[in-house]
C-alpha cells in the first residue's frame, strides 16, 4: 500500500489550499491502494477536525510516507531527504529565487514531480490552478480600479466565503464604461474571461474595442496573433511562435492607448517579447492605469516592465511611477497600480482545492500507481536520485550559477 502525506504549507506568506480535500483523501483510500495521511496545520481552508471528521490520520510526522503533496514550494530545512513530492517548485524557468531549492533537492536525493510540467502526451497540463488564479486575478484587478477611482465598490475575494457568494455581490454594482484588455486563452484567461462576464463586462472583438467608443463596460480577449508579429514582417504562425518567439516583436501598442485596466493572463516564454518597454509606458497616451498582471514573471526578465515584484495577498497593489521606474504608494492619479500577487488562487482556497483534488484524482493518481513506468510521471521528474531528470537537462547551467 502506497503511503501518502499532505503536508503543512511552510512558505511565507501562509497559503491555505490544499491538494485535496478531506471528502478527497476519504474516497482515494477506500477505493485505491493507498493510505493518506494528513500533516497538522493551522492554516488550510480546511481544518484538521474536517480530515479526521472523513478517518483521516492527523499526525505531525510524515516521515514514514513514501510521497508527499504540497501545493507552494517547501522550505528547505522542511525537506526530507529520499522522499517523492509534488508541489510548484517555480524552478524549471531558472527562477533564481529557487535555485537554492534545487540545490537541496537534488542534495537530498529527492525525486520531484513538479505539478507545472505533469503533461499528456500533447503537451497540455492535466493538473492546475490556473482558472483561479485568472477569477481572482479579474476580480482583483476590478477592485483595484474601484479603490482607485472611488466609482464603485467591491469586497476582496478572500473576504467572500466562496464564488458563489461573490457572484452574488457582482449582481449589486454598476461598473463605469471602463475597457478592459485581456490577454491569453488558456486556463488563466479563460477564468478570468468568466469574471468579467459574470460582472456583466460585455466582450467585444479586438476590431470593435480598438475602433469603437462604448457607454458601458467592455473586454477584449487577445490570443498570440493579436498581440506579437514577426520581425521580418512574415506571417504569423502560431507553432512558430511557440518554437522561435525571439523572432517575434510586440504588436500591442494600439491597446495601450485604449484600454484603462490590463489583465494578463498569458504563460510567457523568457525568450518572447514584453508588452511594452519602460520607455513606451512614459508616453503620454498610455492610457492604462491598472495592471493585473496575473502572469506575475519579475522585471526585468518579464513580459510587463513594471512587474517590480510580486505583491501579496495581504498588501495587494503597489504603485508604479513611469518616469522614474520606481516603486511608489498606490493609488495616486499620476502613477499606474500594479496588481501582481503570485498566489492568487489562495483567495478561494476551497473551490480552487477541490477542484484541483478532482483533477489529480482524475488524471494523475493513476499515474502515480503506475511508477516507474509511467510516461506522464517521467515528463514530470524536474529531479531524482540526485540528479535532473531527462527532460530537465536545460537546468543544468541554472544548477552549475552559470
Amino acid at each position: 500500500m502506497l503511503k501518502i502525506g499532505i503536508i503543512r504549507e511552510g512558505k511565507v506568506p501562509p497559503d491555505s489550499r490544499v491538494p485535496l480535500t478531506p471528502k478527497q483523501c476519504a474516497w482515494i483510500n477506500v477505493n485505491h491502494p493507498v493510505q493518506i495521511k494528513v500533516q497538522a496545520s493551522p492554516t488550510r481552508c480546511y481544518k484538521d477536525e474536517a480530515y479526521a471528521a472523513e478517518g483521516i490520520e492527523v499526525v505531525e510526522d510524515l516521515s514514514d510516507c513514501e510521497v508527499l503533496l504540497g501545493v507552494k514550494e517547501v522550505p528547505i530545512e522542511q525537506l526530507i531527504e529520499g522522499k517523492k513530492y509534488f508541489f510548484f517548485s517555480h524552478t524549471i524557468k531558472k527562477q533564481a529565487y529557487n535555485r537554492a531549492l534545487l540545490l537541496a533537492i537534488l542534495a537530498k536525493n529527492i525525486q520531484i514531480f513538479d505539478y507545472e510540467v505533469l503533461t499528456n502526451e500533447k503537451g497540455e497540463r492535466l493538473i492546475a490552478f490556473g482558472v483561479f488564479a485568472g477569477m481572482v486575478g479579474a476580480h482583483n484587478g476590478l477592485w483595484t480600479y474601484g479603490q482607485r477611482t472611488g466609482d464603485f465598490e467591491l469586497k476582496r475575494m478572500k473576504d467572500y466565503y466562496d464564488y458563489a457568494e461573490a457572484v452574488q455581490a457582482y449582481q449589486q454594482i454598476t461598473l463605469p464604461p471602463i475597457k478592459i484588455v485581456l490577454t491569453g486563452g488558456g486556463r488563466v484567461a479563460s477564468g478570468s474571461a468568466s469574471v468579467l462576464e459574470d460582472m456583466g463586462v460585455r466582450k467585444v472583438s479586438p476590431i470593435d474595442y480598438l475602433t469603437n467608443n462604448f457607454e458601458e463596460a467592455v473586454f477584449t480577449q487577445l490570443n498570440c496573433e493579436d498581440y506579437v508579429k514577426h520581425k521580418a514582417g512574415g506571417t504569423y504562425d502560431r507553432q512558430h511562435f511557440f518554437d522561435h518567439p525571439q523572432e517575434y516583436v510586440s504588436n500591442f501598442e494600439a491597446y495601450t492607448k485604449q484600454s484603462d485596466l490590463f489583465i494578463n493572463g498569458i504563460y510567457w516564454d523568457n525568450q518572447a517579447p514584453a508588452f511594452f518597454s519602460a520607455e513606451e509606458m512614459k508616453a503620454e497616451d498610455f492610457r492604462i492605469k491598472v495592471i493585473a498582471d496575473v502572469t506575475c514573471d519579475i522585471a526585468p526578465v518579464s513580459s510587463i516592465p513594471s512587474t517590480l515584484r510580486a505583491s501579496t495577498i495581504a498588501d495587494p497593489v503597489f504603485g508604479y511611477d513611469p518616469l522614474t521606474g520606481a516603486e511608489v504608494p498606490p493609488f495616486q492619479a499620476a502613477y499606474i497600480d500594479m496588481m501582481t500577487i503570485d498566489n492568487l488562487p489562495n483567495e478561494l482556497p476551497r473551490d480552487a482545492s477541490k477542484a484541483f483534488g478532482e483533477q489529480f484524482i482524475t488524471s494523475i493518481l493513476a499515474e502515480l500507481l503506475r511508477l516507474p513506468d509511467s510516461a506522464v510521471m517521467q515528463r514530470a521528474t524536474v529531479a531524482i536520485n540526485g540528479e535532473l531528470g531527462p527532460h530537465f537537462s536545460y537546468l543544468q547551467d541554472y544548477v552549475d550559477g552559470e
